[in-house]
């Protein structure tokens, strides 16, 4: 998963996950923080963001993935100023990520379309 803030990181290189985010199964890292999940990017993919992404200036649609998201689903602007603050708002939670990357994009899935301004 491209990762959220609200982790612990080993340096403020863009696109390092928080430190133990080896867990799959969303449980927190040894200082209690729940942690990004490896390969999943589901809160790069499921919501759309209307705030300019550096790479797509008018934002993105649900469902799309961000250009600003690597091949091994990680953010290449984390920890970076350019990073949209919706996006540096997010934390990651059982509420949000559940406990598989399928499960992440069903729940952000379901907010897209409980907050849309069509619903």
């Amino acid at each position: 998963m491209a990762a959220v803030s609200g982790g612990i990181h080993d340096d403020d290189s863009p696109g390092r996950p928080p430190r133990g985010a080896g867990s799959s199964t969303g449980h927190p890292d040894k200082g209690g923080i729940l942690v990004c999940r490896p390969g999943c990017g589901a809160c790069c993919i499921a919501p759309s963001i209307t705030s300019p992404i550096p790479g797509m200036p008018k934002g993105k649609p649900a469902g799309v993935r961000c250009v600003q998201l690597t091949a091994d689903l990680r953010c290449t602007l984390f920890g970076r100023p350019e990073r949209p603050v919706v996006c540096t708002s997010l934390k990651p939670s059982i509420g949000m990520c559940g406990r598989s990357a399928e499960e992440a994009l069903s729940i952000l899935a379901a907010l897209e379309t409980a907050t849309s301004e069509d619903s």
